[in-house]
C-alpha cells in the first residue's frame, strides 16, 4: 500500500499540513497515525486509489473504529471523531488539490461525544468548604467566605463573581445583578447565608483592603486593593477545599454545578434553573437532570423492597 496512489495522496496531504499549515508536531503525529490506520483499512478492502473510495467506505471505517478489530481496541466517540476529522480533511484536500473528483467523506459526520455529567459535590462537602474559607474574623477570610457563598448561593460563573461591583448588590431586596456571556444581564436572588457573608465582608473586611489603588466600586478586592482576579478567586476555592479535606477536583464551576444540581434535587423546575444559570437554551440546563435521575436511581435501588 506504501506505493499506491492513495498512499501518495496521503503523503502529499501530510506535507501540506507540515509546510503550509504549520501544524504542531503532536497534531501532525496524530494525523499521521490516524491516516495510517485509514490506509490499512483501505488496503484490507482492496482499495488503492481515491476513485475506489465511496461514502460507504468511509462509513464502514467509522464503524470499524467504534467496534475495534484484532489489532485495535474500540475507540471512544471522542477518539473516533478525531480520526474521522483527519479522514475528512484528507478527502477535502484531495478534491481541492485536483487529486480526486468527489469527496466521499463530506457527508460522514464524526460521532458526537457522550455528554459528560457535571460534577456536583454533596451538600456536606460544599458546607465544609464554605466553613474552611480561612481564619475566622480575618480580613481575607471574610472576603473569601463572601466570595464562596456568592458562587454557591447564586450559581455565578467565576468571571461574573469577580466582575461584581458593590452597586450590583441589593442586599435589602436580596438580589444581585450578574453580567454573563455576551453582555447578557440577569437578576438573581441571594440567599440569607450569602447576604450575611457579604454584609460582614463589606463592614469589616473590604474597608481594610481599600487603598488609593482600589478599582472603582469592585466588590471583591485583592490584598493590594485591586479587583480580585479569576486566578486568585480560583486559588481561594482550591485552598478552602484542601483545608476542608475535600479530595475531589474542585473548581469554581464545581460550585455552579452543585448549585444547579441541589436546586433540581430540591424540586426546582428546570426552566427556573435555566434562568438562574443564564443559559440561553434549556437544553444546556437539562444535562443536570441526568445527575438527579442517577440520584433517584440510587435512592430507589437502596430503598424500594422490590428494586434489588
Amino acid at each position: 500500500m506504501a506505493g499506491s496512489p492513495v498512499a501518495a495522496a496521503v503523503r502529499t496531504y501530510l506535507d501540506h499540513l507540515t509546510v503550509e499549515k504549520g501544524l504542531a508536531l503532536n497534531t501532525l503525529t496524530s494525523y499521521r497515525r490516524d491516516l495510517r490506520r485509514y490506509l490499512a483499512f483501505l488496503a484490507a478492502n482492496g482499495i488503492d486509489d481515491l476513485a475506489g473510495v465511496s461514502e460507504a467506505t468511509v462509513t464502514s471505517f467509522l464503524v470499524r473504529l467504534r467496534e475495534g478489530d484484532a489489532d485495535h481496541p474500540p475507540l471512544s466517540s471522542t477518539s473516533a471523531a478525531r480520526t474521522v476529522v483527519a479522514v475528512r480533511g484528507f478527502h477535502k484536500f484531495a478534491v481541492a488539490d485536483g487529486l480526486a473528483d468527489l469527496d466521499p467523506a463530506a457527508a460522514v459526520k464524526p460521532p458526537t461525544p457522550a455528554k459528560r455529567l457535571p460534577k456536583a459535590l454533596p451538600l456536606s462537602d460544599v458546607e465544609a468548604i464554605l466553613d474552611a474559607s480561612g481564619s475566622p474574623g480575618t480580613t481575607l477570610a471574610l472576603r473569601d467566605r463572601a466570595l464562596l457563598e456568592v458562587l454557591y448561593g447564586t450559581g455565578a460563573r467565576i468571571s461574573e463573581a469577580v466582575g461584581l461591583d458593590i452597586d450590583d448588590l441589593d442586599l435589602l431586596d436580596g438580589t444581585v445583578l450578574l453580567r454573563g456571556k455576551g453582555g447578557k444581564e440577569r437578576l438573581v436572588p441571594v440567599g440569607s447565608f450569602a447576604r450575611e457573608a457579604v454584609e460582614a465582608y463589606l463592614v469589616r473586611g473590604r474597608t481594610e483592603l481599600v487603598t488609593t489603588r482600589a478599582v472603582g466600586g469592585a466588590l471583591f478586592l485583592n490584598a493590594r486593593g485591586g479587583r480580585l482576579s479569576r486566578q486568585s478567586a480560583w486559588a481561594v476555592l482550591v485552598k478552602a477545599a484542601e483545608r476542608a479535606g475535600v479530595t475531589l477536583d474542585v473548581s469554581p464551576h464545581t460550585l455552579r454545578h452543585s448549585f444547579a444540581t441541589h436546586l433540581l434535587d430540591g424540586g426546582a423546575d428546570v426552566r427556573v434553573v435555566q434562568e438562574l444559570l443564564g443559559h440561553a437554551s434549556v437544553t444546556t440546563t437539562q444535562v443536570y437532570t441526568l445527575v438527579t435521575v442517577d440520584n433517584l436511581r440510587e435512592v430507589f435501588a437502596t430503598a424500594h423492597p422490590r428494586a434489588r
